[in-house]
């Protein structure tokens, strides 16, 4: 995402009109921007320690503490950083600092609190982060057996924007897997074809030999049963990422 600035020309477009292009075009309109160096988000967090270290907190540190947020900086983190800056900077500005960050954060559910709510939502546990197959997930996933006797199935929460590659449930006969959804809003989707949205109640059947992908939405954690269909010489293939231009038309 493209960072683009006007506050130089709108404020100072007349009386210092290179300090305004400087400010909008250089500092803004390249520094911001050189995301292949340094991410948005870092950006902010430096930004915003070097402000609070000169004790400044006007309103444009407002704005990058606005900016932060935008750039994906939680509430738990930025209550982290401000601490641990504090040591260096001087605790009087971390006070200052913080009196602002409460209100820019203060509409922000920590990670945790959201991860018991939807865990307090459904009848089954979460489990354990899925570590074992997280190299074929975007974003973190959690799983937790429900039955290992006769077909298995297991309980799969995703956190939000998190989804699983695309992939193929191959077999020689029988085959492919049911998706029983619990909880949350989430998308399944088959290769060729338009997304479908899922909600609670929700029942995906897929064949063996299907290329798709399932997973959350942008703004929910989602969870659904897996069960594996009992088939011959069954085997997975684990496919190519879920573009984030196409994962992020979803919405």
């Amino acid at each position: 995402m493209a960072v683009k600035q006007t506050a130089g020309r709108d404020s100072l477009g007349k009386f210092a009109p290179k300090f305004a292009e400087l400010n909008d075009d250089v500092l803004f309109g390249e520094i911001w921007n050189r995301e292949d160096r340094l991410s948005l988000r870092d950006r902010s967090l430096v930004t915003v320690v070097s402000l609070m270290a000169q004790g400044l907190t006007d309103e444009s540190f407002r704005y990058h503490l606005i900016s932060a947020k935008a750039n994906g900086i939680t509430r738990t983190e930025i209550a982290e950083i401000v601490t641990h800056a504090a040591f260096y900077c001087g605790w009087p500005k971390a006070w200052a600092v913080f009196r602002m960050a409460k209100e820019i954060w203060n509409d922000e559910t920590d990670y945790s609190d959201l991860k018991k709510i939807h865990e307090n939502s459904i009848i089954f546990p979460i489990g354990q982060p899925n570590d074992e197959f997280s190299d074929y997930f975007t974003g973190q996933s959690y799983i937790a057996p429900v039955s290992m006797s006769q077909v298995g199935i297991f309980n799969i929460t995703f956190e939000p924007k998190c989804r699983n590659n695309w992939h193929i449930h191959h077999a020689g006969n029988g085959g492919g897997q049911i998706l029983v959804c619990i909880s949350g809003r989430g998308y399944y989707q088959e290769w060729g074809k338009p997304a479908q949205e899922l909600h609670a109640g929700d029942v995906v059947n897929i064949p063996a030999d299907v290329k798709h992908w399932h997973g959350a939405a942008h703004d929910s954690w989602f969870s659904h049963l897996a069960i594996e269909v009992p088939a011959e010489n069954a085997s997975n293939e684990w496919l190519e990422e879920v573009a984030d231009e196409d994962y992020n038309k979803l919405k």
